[in-house]
């Protein structure tokens, strides 16, 4: 039997043991933390995978990151130490979190082209849950979870923080933390954070929490701080889900357009083209207008941590089921303003960009921030063909080019007006010859 049928046995068995390996591998409809896919990660490894500090998971144990776990234990210990009840509040916690485990749980998963990468042979269409028992997973949960509420109070009220404090006396893990915080696949569920952070809380400390992380962040994407009793959001799922609804809720409702080959010109481009572009004072860099021949967008601060915090809330999007593409869309709307070096320091001339970084290396980073993407929604596109039917008007390239060539400068007025001086004054020296 082996030696007739061997090969037909062999394939048999092979779907067999697929088929029953996939029974417990399909995606959770409540999971929103993900290892970001192999296709985005190849562009920039180090925009997904923390510098300093694991959270949650995925990356617990690492080697790496092991030297800064003393730094959370520390900060775990300083939230239960403020509460007389040192023994009962850490019961709590725990019990807390155990009561949400397997909801938890449900929360991440590893994306199917990554376990390719593990796993060879994996079914594609699945996404393998994490493993680990539910004693350490809910302590991994609740002293990262805890670590991140001591570091978002240490934030907003200084008199908390030691003298010896070792993230806040040194700026480097501020940095560090920026960018850790932000990743997606580093992530503790907002869930998680609420109970902790309700637990932990008093009278005395007067900021909800989503207040508190905004507040923290606010350096990447210059967000303003929301009031404090502020309850627009809703359905958090974790802290990059938060900036991006917070990004959102201050833009306008619009609606995406099917997504198409129109493009727009570059920024110089419309700038030649009688475009004037301004800095607008907005809440949100998604906030952009158009109206009237005036192009308003929202400054942008580009840093190092910038990069990363778009790449992961596109990685977000791209991986969420049925998450509109804002941020997406955006990162499309502002490459195609930025192909040269001349669009970016004229949008930095703009005060549209503060760029930290040279001008060809923003070109860089905007020119393959979306690589390998995929939307079915532009909410851009709308805008984007206002601003191509207005380029194709002749008047305001002539205006443009009137304002360009002779009223750019003090020295270029002054010799326009003498030309014209003199045009009239030799208009009235032959008329009055003729007369």
């Amino acid at each position: 039997m082996a030696v007739n049928g061997g090969r037909n046995d062999i394939v048999r068995i092979d779907i067999e043991r697929l088929v029953s390996s996939t029974k417990d591998a399909s995606m959770s409809p409540k999971c929103c933390i993900f290892k970001t896919p192999i296709i985005l990660r190849r562009i920039n490894e180090q925009a997904y995978v923390p510098d300093a500090f694991s959270i949650g998971p995925f990356h617990y144990g690492d080697r790496k990151l092991r030297d800064t776990q003393s730094i959370k234990i520390k900060y775990f210990k300083g939230l239960i130490s403020r509460s007389h009840f040192r023994e009962q509040i850490l019961r709590n916690l725990i019990d807390s979190v155990m009561e949400v485990e397997k909801e938890a749980r449900e929360c991440y998963a590893w994306p199917a082209d990554c376990v390719m990468e593990v796993e060879k042979g994996a079914c594609e269409c699945y996404a393998w849950p994490i493993d680990y028992e539910p004693n350490d997973f809910v302590k991994i949960l609740v002293i990262d979870g805890c670590f991140i509420i001591e570091l978002l109070r240490k934030e907003a009220y200084p008199n908390l923080r030691e003298e010896d404090d070792p993230i806040f006396t040194k700026f480097c893990m501020k940095k560090f933390l920026l960018h850790d915080l932000i990743l997606l696949e580093n992530q503790v569920p907002w869930m998680v954070l609420t109970r902790l952070f309700n637990l932990t809380t008093g009278p005395e400390y007067r900021h909800p929490l989503f207040k508190l992380a905004i507040k923290f962040f606010s350096s990447i994407f210059s967000l303003s701080p929301p009031a404090i009793h502020c309850t627009c959001i809703e359905d958090i799922k974790h802290i990059p889900d938060l900036l991006r609804k917070w990004m959102i809720s201050f833009h306008e409702e619009v609606e995406g357009s099917p997504l198409s080959l129109e493009t727009i010109p570059s920024a110089t481009s419309l700038d030649e083209a009688g475009i004037k572009l301004i800095m607008r004072e907005s809440r949100s860099i998604l906030d952009i207008k158009f109206d009237k021949g005036v192009l308003e967008i929202p400054s942008l601060l580009i840093n190092d941590t910038t990069e990363t915090a778009f790449r992961n809330l596109i990685s977000f999007e791209q991986c969420y089921p049925k998450c509109p593409a804002r941020i997406t869309s955006y990162a499309i709307f502002i490459d195609r303003l930025i192909n040269r070096a001349k669009d970016a320091e004229l949008l930095g001339e703009r005060k549209i960009i503060e760029n930290w970084l040279s001008p060809d290396d923003a070109v860089q980073f905007f020119n393959k921030l979306y690589l390998n993407t995929h939307i079915n929604e532009n909410y851009y596109q709308s805008l984007s063909r206002n601003l191509n039917i207005y380029c194709t008007n002749s008047w305001p390239k002539w205006r443009a080019a009137l304002v360009r060539n002779y009223f750019s400068t003090p020295w270029a007025i002054l010799s326009t007006m003498a030309a014209v001086i003199l045009l009239i004054l030799s208009f009235l020296q032959t008329w009055y010859t003729i007369i």
